[in-house]
Order: structure tokens, then sequence, then C-alpha cells
């Protein structure tokens, strides 16, 4: 009798209870993302910031080996042993170590940002067979980033860099070259407003007067300037041919993999932009709300004590447009909750519609990102019965 009426009581359990909203979250999956992009293009730096602002695990190769190398694991001693008898690292090594770390507990917990694979050195495993492994990670990728960068502008960039031999840290030509940086100097020079002349002259005031205490107390040490080198593979004849590499090996399979991936959650940026103003185009892109949302929502009352707002499949699509075949971002001033979720609606008729009967737009297989295909031909061609074919094995209307 007591196990009939527990059964009985469970339908009408609070269903936005803290403790559920809890265990949604630990259940739930991270954010994981992959940056591709050709050699040289800067995906190392951006997956390391977007790591960092997303407090996700950074992965790449060297950044694996190297702590597998301080936490002398098995896989550090292996790598140590190579490198003592002046060996390279086998690609085979490289690749379990990188699919463990995707494995790891922190990377189960915080998610990661993948870079630097799949590689183009093909000894182990084929481009296409290491694609299939990302594909098939017990963690798969949420976000593709794809870095996209002339041939002729990534060349002379990369052949424009140095490397500090004691740190390792690489320079580009704009922060080593002093021809370069006095025109960057010049430039912000003649783009400053005329007003900020008298803050100038407040400043210098108060630099000369430091200067003054400097000579007083004693003449400081100049910071030696750095013994830049240049590396063999910055060549640019070893560039142009490393660039040409990637199109010959990488790009067809990376262009299939970013056609199959869900259009929403694929990022295509500039490359020939700054490195900072790349991260932020792509922490903008990952952001699947904007502030503007969340304002919005801001002054609507909670649905139980210390219960969030939740995220939709659906983010920032509107879901009646996405119904009906189009693929259209919603505007936050149409916003609505529905069984605690946060839907944006894209114009005040959809919101309507909305309301009126929300349960034909949620519904699976929604959401699904439309396809629309056009098919033209000269009279008498078969125009029809293909359009027919298509839309029967799609399930899609002429």
């Amino acid at each position: 009798m007591a196990l009939q009426e527990g059964k009985q009581t469970q339908p009408f359990t609070d269903i936005f209870d803290e403790d559920e909203a809890e265990r949604s979250f630990l259940l739930s999956k991270p954010s994981c993302l992959i940056v591709f992009g050709k050699p040289g293009s800067g995906k190392k730096t951006l997956a390391r910031k977007l790591a960092q602002s997303w407090n996700c695990i950074f992965i790449e190769a060297s950044e694996v080996i190297q702590t597998n190398i301080q936490q002398q694991t098995e896989y550090g001693l292996k790598c140590q042993e190579f490198l003592c008898q002046g060996q390279s690292i086998p690609e085979e090594l490289v690749i379990e170590m990188i699919l463990q770390k995707t494995e790891s507990p922190e990377v189960a917990h915080f998610g990661y940002v993948l870079t630097g694979f799949p590689c183009l050195s093909e000894e182990y495993m084929t481009v296409p067979q290491q694609i299939e492994k990302i594909m098939n990670l017990k963690l798969k990728p949420d976000v593709l980033i794809n870095i996209k960068c002339a041939d002729y502008d990534l060349c002379q960039r990369i052949s424009g860099q140095k490397q500090d031999p004691g740190s390792g840290k690489l320079y580009q030509r704009s922060q080593w070259d002093p021809k370069v940086t006095e025109k960057h100097k010049k430039e912000k020079d003649q783009d400053g407003e005329e007003g900020e002349e008298e803050e100038g002259q407040e400043e210098e005031g108060e630099r000369g007067e430091e200067e003054e205490e400097e000579i007083a107390e004693g003449p400081r040490r100049k910071s030696e300037p750095l013994q830049l080198v240049q590396r063999p593979e910055d060549f640019l004849e070893n560039a142009v041919k490393r660039v040409g590499l990637y199109k010959d090996i990488m790009l067809h399979p990376l262009e299939e993999l970013l056609a199959d991936h869900d259009c929403r959650y694929l990022i295509e940026v500039d490359g020939s932009q700054q490195p900072d103003h790349i991260f932020e185009v792509s922490k903008l892109c990952t952001n699947e709300f904007n502030d503007e949302l969340f304002q919005a929502l801001s002054s609507y009352e909670l649905i139980a004590p210390r219960y969030r707002w939740r995220r939709s499949r659906w983010g920032q699509v509107c879901p009646v447009a996405l119904k009906e075949g189009d693929i259209v971002m919603g505007n936050p001033e149409f916003a609505v909750s529905f069984l605690g979720k946060m839907y944006v609606l894209s114009s005040e008729e959809a919101l309507k519609k909305f309301m009126l009967n929300p349960r034909p737009y949620l519904l699976p297989p929604m959401p699904v990102p439309p396809c629309k295909v056009f098919v033209f031909g000269p009279p008498l061609s078969g125009r029809t019965t293909m359009c027919d074919v298509i839309a029967q094995n799609y399930k899609g209307k002429v």
C-alpha cells in the first residue's frame, strides 16, 4: 500500500525543484569546441584565449606533451625517452595522449577547446580517419570554429614572425620591426582627437616630475633588446609549402566535416585580423544569447524560488520561423517563457502564433535547420519527377 501511495504522489512532485535543476545540470554535457585553420593562422592563440574565457580545458599537441612530461606520466616518460635519443615523438603516441586527455575527469566537467587535430602528418592515421575519431569522441564537439585567411597574407605573416630562443615566444613583424611599429604609432597619433592634447600635456608634466625623481635616485638600467631568430619552418618558401600541403591533404575532408555540421554551431572568422579582434568575434558568436535577451527577461518573474531560467535548444533562433523553413534570429523584445525555458520570437505575429499553441513548433523533429533545393533544367528534362523523388526521400514539400 505504501508503494502504491508513493507511485500515486509521484506525478504531483514539483518538477521545478532546486535539486532536480541541480541534477539536470550535473547530467548535462559541457561545452566542447574545436578550432580549425591553416598553419600559422593563429588557431592555437585563439583556442587558448577561448579556453581561458570559457573556463574549458585547452587541448593541443605540444601542450599535452609538455603536461605529460611535467607530471611524469607513462606517456611523459616515453616522450622523454624519445627526446633524449634525439628522435621526434611518434604521431601514434601524440594522438593517444590527445584522446586520453579528452576522456579525462576535468574535461568531463569543464569541457574542452581542441586545436591542431587532425594534423597534417598521415604517418599513423589519414586525415579522414582522424576526423572520424573526432566525431566518435565520447564528448562530441558542439561548436566548430574555422579561421579563414588568404594564402598570400598568411605566408607573409608566417615569414615575418620571429622567436625568442629563451622563452620560445613568437613575435609578429609588427612587434619587432621598428619601421612597422613607428608606422603604427604615427597612424595612432594622427587618429587622435585634438581634445586629447591637453590631457597629454598634463601627463607629460607628470612624467617630467617622475623623471626628475628618477634622476635624483640614480639612472635605471634599460631592458636589453630581445635577440630574436627566425625558425627554418617560417622561411617564405617553407611557409608556401606548408600551406600548399594543407590545401592538398586537409582542405577537402575538412570542408566535408564543416558542411555536415549544424550551421547554427559553425563559426567562420577572418584570420587576417588582429588576434584580439578574432577572439572578440569568436567569443560573441559562441555566446548563444546576447546581453539584451537577459536584460529583457531579467524583469520576468521566476517560476519558483531559486529556480533560474534555462536556454532552449533553439537558442536565439525563432521557433516559428524555423518551422516555416527559415532561420531567423529572434528579437529580445519578443521573448517568452514556456515550461521554464526561454524562446525568442522574431516578430509580434510570430509571438502571437507561438502563444496560441507552441506545441507544433516544439515537437520533434524540431529544431531542424531547413534545407531548400532548387531544381532547374530545360523543358521535359524531368524536373518535376526529380522534385517529387527528393521531396519523398527527405519529406519535403514541392
